[in-house]
């Protein structure tokens, strides 16, 4: 009995510690599963580039109830020999989105990195434990705390389907902090207004575009703009990847064990 109190203890104060960098989920559940075609930009020519999916299921992370999420890109043999391209991101965040760790093991070209951020939130502070594995294979670590919240890819990819776009007008923005393998830097999504999408499935969805963009040499730049559904999943239906070896694109194939109705399709 002793144990089982301690243990509630506990996780009542880690819960309220992070209350402050919570979202409600209002977009997914647990078992679905997003699955893409990729394509990418070679000498004006855009080329079938691989296939990524992304699956989020719920589980526990150190004894806390959490969301797992995955998100896997893979090019094909051909683009291989123009460019290899090898992403695997994996994030836990809390059931009321707040990031609890994050790891991103990217091959891009030669280049081989890999980035870890390990959340806690003592203190009511964010404390952030960053890890890099550089392409040298040496390692680096940095320790940091703040009084406001941090965030990764991937939680803040889960936290955005659940924003409410309601009265939003073209130019809308949200400011956050984003953190990798050793900084954070200033980002923010710009809502651009809606259009309608044609996914890989041959379906049309009525979309919002959102441009993903963080700051570097005092401006921002646009990284990722991507249109997502215009109905409570906020699925990603394509993405325009801006990238430093050129521009990619991915498009939805299918979707499966999504939360709520599908109401976005234009027929």
């Amino acid at each position: 009995m002793r144990n089982i109190i301690v243990f509630l203890f506990l996780l009542f104060c880690s819960q309220n510690s992070f209350s402050q960098c919570t979202y409600k989920n209002t977009a997914f559940k647990s078992g679905e599963f997003l699955t893409y075609n990729l394509y990418y930009n070679w000498k004006f020519i855009w080329v079938k580039a691989g296939t990524a999916s992304m699956s989020t299921v719920q589980s526990t992370h150190n004894g806390i109830p959490a969301w797992r999420s995955s998100l896997i890109t893979r090019g094909n043999k051909k683009v291989d020999e123009l460019f290899v391209l090898r992403d695997t991101i994996l994030g836990y965040t809390s059931l009321d989105l707040a990031p609890l760790y994050y790891r991103k093991g990217a091959r891009e070209g030669k280049r081989y990195t890999v980035d870890e951020i390990f959340y806690d939130y003592a203190g009511n502070k964010c404390n952030v434990r960053q890890h890099r594995q550089h392409n040298d294979g040496t390692h680096s670590w940095e320790k940091h705390s703040y009084k406001d919240c941090i965030f990764d890819m991937m939680n803040m990819l889960l936290r955005a389907r659940s924003f409410n776009p309601t009265g939003w007008k073209k130019g809308y923005t949200v400011d956050f902090y984003i953190a990798d393998g050793n900084s954070r830097t200033p980002a923010k999504i710009v809502y651009r207004g809606k259009t309608n999408i044609k996914a890989d499935n041959g379906i049309k969805y009525r979309c919002l575009q959102l441009s993903y963009m963080e700051k570097e040499d005092n401006d921002f730049k646009r990284i990722v703009d991507f249109y997502v559904t215009d109905d409570l999943n906020h699925v990603p239906v394509r993405l325009d990847m801006f990238l430093r070896f050129g521009s990619a694109k991915a498009f939805l194939i299918g979707m499966n064990g999504t939360r709520n109705p599908i109401n976005s399709i234009v027929k």
